[in-house]
């Protein structure tokens, strides 16, 4: 599996794509707005666009290219005339109404857990794997955040010098947890400003000037879901059921975009300035690596980016064939709603191809 090439531009999508009708289920939580607006950002080409969330939320209005859509309650009929449905509206909900969208004739892209791990469905971060849409069956994995930020920075050192084993820290932000756990970071910050007392409402702990261990059941393997999911996905997305990965998985007090401090132990020895070279080249990254001005990825500069920022390369001093690195990336972008909608944008190549030969 070789590397793929850069992203074509936003007008190339607009102006060679057909016209999709687009469902967006889930489409008033965090994801569901991002996935709104990176559609309108990428000028992806909407037919028809229809908005569904639960019944609390059913007549709300959203903004899609200065128009107000209503969103309407999920139900299994919902999705008749569907060719693209965006689900971000958690497992369960993805369980019990994707067979629904498939049935009417859509494509379900699903940015929650519930088929991940199912053989039989692709798990795709397009940098990565894009190969695997091959055979989707109305049925696409977006992966976890986490394991979506880390894939692309690691995917072109891989090819260059072979991976044997990935060491990651991850420094989540508040967004991983949606639009309420944001928040409640903003609140507990007024609150300790204000001297009143802080109010915990999404996470088990204080999340303003603190941080703690992911809110996630701890496994029997020792490892919470969390980092269980890094292993297990990105072992898929790299077809190799073996790789060693070592990961832990830490909630910071950060609104958004997360972090991650990686180790990767490689098959031979390659160079920082390799690993520079490489990365500077690769889709879906941005070099950030100033040492001079100690300027690397962070957060703050992430925040709202496609790419994931790559820095702080250099050797691992305790192995010839080590490397360490540092990355930032846009949990609610890159780790949700722009590589669904780049899924989409990869489901048009075939098309196109094959109207080119007509």
């Amino acid at each position: 599996m070789g590397r793929l090439p850069a992203r074509p531009s936003f007008l190339y999508f607009a102006s060679t794509m057909n016209a999709q009708n687009i469902t967006i289920v889930g489409a008033t939580g965090a994801v569901g707005v991002e996935l709104l607006r990176v559609l309108e950002r990428r000028n992806f080409p909407v037919a028809s666009l229809k908005l569904l969330a639960s019944a609390r939320s059913a007549g709300k209005t959203l903004e899609f290219k200065g128009k107000s859509y209503a969103v309407a309650e999920l139900k299994a009929d919902a999705f008749k005339g569907v060719d693209i449905a965006f689900f971000s509206a958690g497992a369960a909900r993805s369980r019990e109404f994707a067979p629904a969208a498939r049935a009417a004739g859509a494509i379900v892209i699903d940015n929650s857990s519930a088929f991940r791990m199912d053989p039989t469905v692709p798990l795709v971060v397009p940098e990565v794997n894009a190969a695997d849409l091959a055979w989707h069956n109305g049925l696409i994995a977006n992966p976890n955040c986490s394991a979506a930020v880390l894939v692309p920075a690691v995917w072109p050192i891989h090819l260059a010098a072979g991976v044997k084993k990935i060491v990651v820290s991850t420094y989540q932000a508040a967004s991983g947890a949606g639009a309420a756990a944001m928040r409640e970071l903003e609140d507990q910050v007024h609150q300790y400003a204000e001297g009143k007392e802080l109010t915990r409402a999404v996470f088990p702990h204080q999340i303003a000037f603190n941080l703690f261990s992911h809110n996630t059941k701890v496994a029997e393997n020792g490892y919470n879901d969390e980092e269980n999911k890094v292993i297990e996905e990105t072992r898929k997305m790299f077809h190799m059921p073996h790789l060693a990965i070592v990961p832990t998985c830490i909630r910071v007090p950060v609104l958004r975009a997360h972090s991650e401090s990686i180790t990767l132990e490689l098959e031979r020895p390659l160079s920082p300035a390799e690993a520079r070279a490489i990365l500077a080249k690769a889709p879906g990254v941005k070099l950030v690596d100033d040492p001079v001005n100690n300027h690397f990825p962070m957060p703050i500069e992430a925040t709202g980016d496609l790419d994931v920022h790559v820095g702080r390369i250099r050797r691992d001093l305790s192995n010839p064939n080590g490397l360490v690195m540092f990355v930032s990336g846009d949990q609610l972008l890159k780790g949700a709603a722009w590589n669904a909608v780049q899924i989409a944008e990869e489901l048009a190549k075939p098309a196109r191809a094959a109207q080119a030969a007509e």
